[in-house]
């Protein structure tokens, strides 16, 4: 089985789902590849706001639920990480020109451990792109440059408007076949998915 696997380097949600659906996919044998889109262009697409606009009562249940999450799953998280947001489009760039030119499992490794530093560590990830690249494999200034190719920047637009065409309208989405499963508290229907076959 495949599984498409739609994030944002800035999303909490996506960082507390990650290291479980790769698990999930290697245990099942099912492979697994990252869009990682833009969610400014999908939210007001889909009826999504960003997070500075959303209700004072949505913005303090966000808040309520990371903490459940934290606890839950015992995984770091810092809950207002002092580079939240930071400018997701170089870096996720990157991610897709590594993706496109070194397959899945790079791209994946290293948007994983972006979002580790941000949510995990409290780290720039734009600032410490360099040692977070070099942790993953890669050279940091090598695919800054790659991923500022004009050609990545048009595959995410792409890439975003053909997760839109798809369903897709919130972070992180798995898409096997033409079922969408949105969040990662959405996990187990996806492992029972997964175990279907």
């Amino acid at each position: 089985m495949h599984v498409d696997y739609f994030g944002s380097l800035n999303s909490p949600w996506t960082y507390l789902g990650s290291a479980r659906i790769e698990a999930l996919c290697a245990a099942h044998g099912a492979t697994l590849k990252l869009w990682p889109v833009d969610f400014g262009l999908i939210f007001p697409a889909s009826g999504g706001l960003p997070l500075p606009k959303r209700s004072p009562q949505r913005q303090a249940y966000r808040m309520m639920e990371l903490r459940r999450w934290r606890d839950a799953t015992g995984l770091p998280l810092t809950l207002e990480p002092r580079h939240f947001p930071f400018p997701e489009a170089m870096l996720a760039n990157a991610v897709i020109a590594l993706r496109e030119t070194q397959g899945d499992a790079p791209a994946i490794r290293l948007a994983h451990r972006i979002m580790h530093a941000l949510w995990a560590e409290d780290r720039d990830p734009v600032a410490d792109f360099a040692t977070l690249a070099a942790e993953s494999g890669q050279d940091g200034a090598a695919l800054l440059a790659l991923g500022a190719e004009p050609k990545w920047a048009a595959m995410r637009q792409a890439d975003s408007e053909a997760a839109l065409a798809r369903g897709v309208f919130g972070a992180p989405s798995f898409v096997i076949g033409g079922e969408i499963f949105w969040g990662q508290d959405r996990l187990d229907f996806v492992e029972k998915k997964l175990a279907a076959g």
